[in-house]
């Protein structure tokens, strides 16, 4: 009896693991941490020196500026595009920093000025150092201009920040440091309705949260950040 109960607890285990594994096997990194593959400047084919990898991240640095432009700067976005996912990865805002966490973006330069011309954005804020914190709507872990969201769980600039954005079936979550901060759905009367209220009733943004496909952008928006651990599931 004894035997059996220890291959089953065996088995179960082995079980267990394997699914452990499959699940890690789901995983897609976007970033090795060593090189910019998957990446390029929206609307060019390779991503501008402004964006470097250092110590395992993928930091963007404005420093480099002639006549007060950046040098090889501009919004970053994956190669491939995306539908039902899970999206991991962490940032670090410097101090008085802005930045931002871009999806559902149409790679079409040509009909699209920005990537947030079309895809809604997980804002990267310096809350208490930005001019944009004072927006309640523009806040770190919001849904940019839509949806003001619980920032209990916002870490000040110059700490890591844990994001969990799913998009799944036109369901919308977003997590920031295992807080909900956005549980919303896509594409309803509701979602409509927020961007009316928006910015995003503009004409310049005509096709903005209209499309739940799109590729994954990180926003050069002038400032220090960084971001590491980028990875996706396709659900």
């Amino acid at each position: 009896m004894k035997k059996q109960l220890l291959t089953l607890t065996l088995l179960t285990f082995a079980i267990l693991s394997m699914n452990q594994l499959q699940a890690q096997d789901k995983w897609i990194s976007l970033f090795d941490g060593k090189t910019k593959n998957g990446w390029h400047t929206y609307g060019q084919t390779t991503v501008g020196d402004a964006w470097k990898v250092l110590d395992g991240t993928l930091m963007f640095d404005p420093s480099n500026k002639v006549n007060g432009q950046i040098v090889g700067g501009g919004n970053i976005v994956t190669n491939e595009s995306f539908t039902n996912f899970h999206l991991q990865l962490e940032w670090k805002i410097s101090k008085n920093g802005n930045s931002g966490i871009i999806f559902f973006v149409q790679d079409n330069p040509k009909k699209y000025g920005e990537p947030w011309h079309t895809g809604p954005e997980m804002q990267v804020l310096d809350n208490d150092g930005h001019e944009d914190g004072k927006a309640t709507s523009h806040r770190a872990g919001n849904l940019y201009d839509l949806i003001v969201g619980d920032e209990s769980g916002v870490k000040p600039a110059e700490q890591w920040n844990q994001v969990d954005i799913i998009a799944n079936k036109g369901i919308l979550v977003m997590k920031l440091n295992g807080v909900t901060c956005v549980n919303t759905h896509l594409g309803d009367d509701s979602w409509k309705e927020l961007i009316r209220k928006s910015k995003f009733s503009q004409s310049e943004f005509l096709d903005f949260g209209k499309v739940f496909s799109g590729h994954i952008s990180l926003q050069d928006h002038g400032d220090k950040v960084w971001y590491r651990n980028i990875r996706i599931q396709k659900l």
